[in-house]
């Protein structure tokens, strides 16, 4: 890292190739050498030509410097086939920015360049950080309510299936996905491509049929990168950023036929390094260490904690990180986790989580709406939208899933494809509820009856869950004037109720479960 903190780059954006610098083929996002002006938080790309002998990956280093005023940023580059090697940087600042390339061989070192950075379009608000102490906003200071779903093969399943999801995705109104960056086991399927080169040949020796407990007969080696199947989950990730969708990108998981789970500490870093060069300039990529890090036997909590280390080391750009448990939850009070991702669902325990960490909570895992027969795959609908209420009111955050049976060959929405529960209308209901009440954020509030948040000098959400009261007293703060408005979550409905309200106030209610009231101090 050069002279400036990571966390200063939380705003940073936008992208062009470096006049003079050679440069690869066209990519959606991208801001080409033609091109002199840069867009806020968007991608710029320097590619020059070198070496392509020996091992590119471990035998070449390629950077640059990016200055503006008195500060610099480094940023590593990586080896991108055919003799081409870039690096990417994703400016905050609007103003000319200066850059200088670094590396081992004499063809890549040394080149230098300006651009200009403008502000950024409208509807581009920037990565995300966190803020307020237990929530999250865009870097130009825009809430952002994390309501994400579950598709870990979407970045490798490959068409038409890719497009199907994103489809999806943009139509049931996620705006996050969490996704491998390595690839599982898809049955008979086989990914887009895979992440090293194939030792023996250049496909799979058959058409093998493998699971998530499978072993594969194939062979990689592991000095070796395979550019093409990075850039096909980097075209995955662009067109996530495209649609506002943010990338919540799974380094590590314990599904994995090839042996990708146990490469060795060596080859772990180097394919840490090379991700996070490769990605981190997309201004909607967030790191997951891991997705149920505690069953990948061949690591230990050092290496966890090393993996963290290399990540916020290597990533000038300092997007936000965490780590996923499926028993046993990591100390999500380390330093460089700057949120937790919890595979729980005891959504009353998050007062004392909140305590001990100090930082936002998602709960990631949730169990799974579907139909299959793992007891954690069968939710209702209706469940799933509850276990969504109970953590917004809660003052947290929660991730959907899918798991129903489909057809042979066709994978289920935790993977990719298809949508077909009915909790995701519920869900985007409830993301719009907070981002039209103008929050920046639920804050939970101590109640010994039902369990409430908000941010009372301006609104209070109440949830009844499996109760049904016929009437309740409500104890507003006393000196304000609040409107009342009653919401099914289930029927998406919104009912006002009439007059205004302060201080102790009784309100008549339907007497049916799994409402909730919304109170928002009147104007004047």
């Amino acid at each position: 890292m050069g002279a400036m903190n990571r966390r200063d780059l939380m705003k940073m954006g936008a992208g062009a190739m470096a006049s003079g610098l050679a440069a690869a083929g066209p990519a959606a996002g991208l801001v080409r050498a033609s091109e002199e002006s840069v867009k806020q938080w968007g991608i710029f790309e320097v590619a020059a030509q070198g070496p392509d002998s020996g091992n590119p990956f471990v035998d070449v280093s390629f950077g640059a410097r990016f200055t503006i005023g008195h500060r610099t940023v480094e940023a590593a580059g990586f080896y991108d086939g055919n003799g081409t090697y870039k690096v990417r940087f994703s400016p905050d600042t609007a103003g000319t920015w200066s850059y200088q390339t670094t590396g081992s061989a004499s063809e890549l070192a040394g080149k230098t360049g300006t651009f200009d950075c403008v502000p950024a379009r409208a509807g581009n608000h920037g990565p995300v950080g966190t803020a307020h102490q237990f929530h999250f906003e865009h870097a130009d200071g825009t809430p952002y309510f994390p309501f994400g779903t579950t598709c870990y093969s979407y970045g490798f399943i490959g068409a038409p299936l890719d497009a199907e999801t994103l489809a999806n995705l943009k139509a049931a109104g996620f705006n996050k996905v969490r996704m491998c960056l390595l690839p599982k086991p898809l049955g008979k399927r086989q990914p887009a491509a895979m992440p090293f080169e194939r030792i023996g040949g250049a496909q799979p020796p058959q058409a093998e049929d493998l699971s998530d407990s499978s072993t594969s007969s194939e062979r990689f080696d592991l000095t070796r990168l395979n550019p093409a199947y990075f850039q096909h989950v980097e075209e995955r990730i662009r067109d996530l950023m495209s649609a506002e969708i943010q990338a919540d990108v799974i380094l590590f998981h314990p599904y994995d036929a090839w042996g990708f789970k146990a490469m060795g500490a060596e080859a772990d870093d180097r394919y840490l390094r090379y991700a996070v060069a490769r990605l981190s300039a997309y201004r909607n990529v967030w790191w997951s260490i891991a997705n149920e890090y505690d069953l990948v036997k061949s690591k230990s909590m050092a290496d966890w904690d090393r993996f963290f280390r290399i990540v916020e080391e290597s990533d000038p750009h300092g997007r936000l990180r965490s780590i996923h448990h499926s028993r046993v939850p990591y100390d999500n009070a380390k330093p460089w986790c700057t949120h937790a991702s919890l595979q729980e669902f005891d959504f009353d325990k998050s007062a004392e989580r909140q305590a001990a960490w100090n930082k936002p909570i998602i709960y990631d895992e949730i169990q799974y709406e579907g139909n299959i027969a793992r007891r954690w795959g069968n939710l209702t609908a209706e469940e799933m939208t509850r276990r969504f209420w109970q953590a917004v009111i809660y003052g947290t955050y929660a991730t959907h899933g899918e798991t129903y049976m489909t057809d042979e060959g066709q994978p289920v929405w935790s993977d990719a494809g298809a949508l077909q529960g009915t909790s995701a209308a519920r869900i985007l209901f409830l993301r719009k509820l907070l981002e039209d009440s103008g929050t920046t954020g639920l804050m939970a509030a101590e109640n010994p009856y039902y369990p409430n948040a908000g941010n009372p000098d301006r609104l209070i959400l109440y949830y009844f869950d499996y109760h049904r009261p016929a009437e309740y007293e409500f104890p507003l703060p006393d000196g304000g004037n609040y409107t009342a408005t009653l919401i099914d979550p289930w029927a998406m409905t919104k009912t006002a109720v009439a007059g205004t309200f302060n201080g102790k106030s009784k309100i008549t209610l339907p007497g049916r479960p799994y409402l909730a009231m919304l109170f928002e101090k009147a104007a004047g």
